[in-house]
């Protein structure tokens, strides 16, 4: 059986019964969790269950835990520090930052594990300009290299308790003020200032990172459509120019920066064709979904299977942890 090809989200902390209908729909690949989901552990881990049996079929549960104010699940888990305060640290002591960071992202990974979620979307590796409105102390700090440092250690926790790990938002999102959230977003650099710095993470970490979600920025100086819905970014660049192997999942096509003129179907099957592995769509009603995932008629390629199937919490070796 197959992983479809789109993440949805549910409405509360229990599954409810149009919600477990959806769940069996073959074009359902995951779910994605938000803080209405949550009440407490024996509850999510309840619910995590639930959906899993519900589906008949593989998905992948997944959450928003990058720590600071992006911090889904907040009573009984331990709790995480922004991005930025790494960064921090790392300006005063290097190696005492690293490790921080090593150690966070393994608890933070080992608890979402414990209750049976696959995945946590993070970390970002956004470069901290000091204009965003939405990457702010999401970012680690605004030096690229200190960025890769930084991220390597995080994934490296991460990978230790088992958990898979997802770079955001490629190429880069923290050059321009506007949220792609809230509005269109254009990032007007050329290509090679993204290259020198925006991209560097990217690229230094293409073999640690098992995911890659693009930004819902429009980059004229290479498409001119967001880098999520542009073959140029996802295919020419990200899988021949950098070789990257790995999973490609779209941020929301709820955002106001993935509006390129259609419909989610429009949004979804652009996403898809232009490279993505599987798109999130969340934050609408339940017969909204219906009607998108009907509509769809896009199935994904073994590849894709493949790539999906490595996300899960049994597709990376759990490494002993140190006594």
């Amino acid at each position: 059986m197959n992983y479809g090809p789109m993440m949805i989200d549910i409405e509360g902390p229990e599954l409810l019964e149009e919600e477990t209908n959806l769940l069996k729909h073959p074009r359902v690949g995951g779910v994605l969790l938000f803080t209405r989901n949550y009440r407490d552990k024996q509850t999510l881990k309840k619910l995590v269950s639930e959906l899993r049996k519900a589906a008949e079929h593989p998905i992948l549960i997944a959450v928003d835990n990058e720590g600071g104010r992006l911090w889904r699940f907040r009573e009984s888990f331990t709790h995480i520090e922004a991005a930025r305060e790494y960064g921090l640290l790392y300006d005063k002591d290097p190696e005492a930052a690293k490790k921080w960071a090593e150690k966070n992202g393994y608890i933070m990974a080992k608890e979402l594990l414990d209750v049976g979620i696959d995945i946590s979307l993070a970390p970002v590796l956004d470069l901290d300009f000091g204009v965003s409105e939405v990457i702010g102390d999401r970012a680690f700090h605004r030096k690229p290299e200190v960025v890769t440092q930084l991220a390597a250690a995080f994934v490296e926790g991460m990978h230790r308790a088992g958990m898979a790990a997802t770079g955001k938002h490629f190429p880069g999102h923290g050059a321009i003020a506007m949220d792609s959230h809230l509005k269109e977003a254009i990032d007007h650099r050329t290509f090679e200032a993204i290259l020198k710095e925006d991209l560097v993470p990217f690229f230094e970490l293409k073999h640690q990172l098992n995911a890659i979600m693009p930004a819902h920025v429009i980059y004229p100086c290479v498409d001119n459509v967001p880098a999520g819905f542009s073959k140029d970014w996802l295919q020419e660049i990200l899988r021949q120019k950098f070789q990257y192997q790995g999973a490609i999942i779209s941020d929301c096509m709820s955002m106001e920066g993935a509006g390129i003129g259609g419909d989610f179907v429009l949004r979804s099957r652009m996403a898809l064709d232009a490279g993505c592995d599987m798109v999130i769509l969340t934050q609408q009603d339940r017969d909204t979904l219906l009607w998108v995932l009907d509509k769809l008629d896009r199935n994904i390629s073994k590849e894709s299977q493949l790539r999906l199937a490595a996300l899960a919490s049994q597709g990376i070796k759990i490494q002993k942890t140190p006594a």
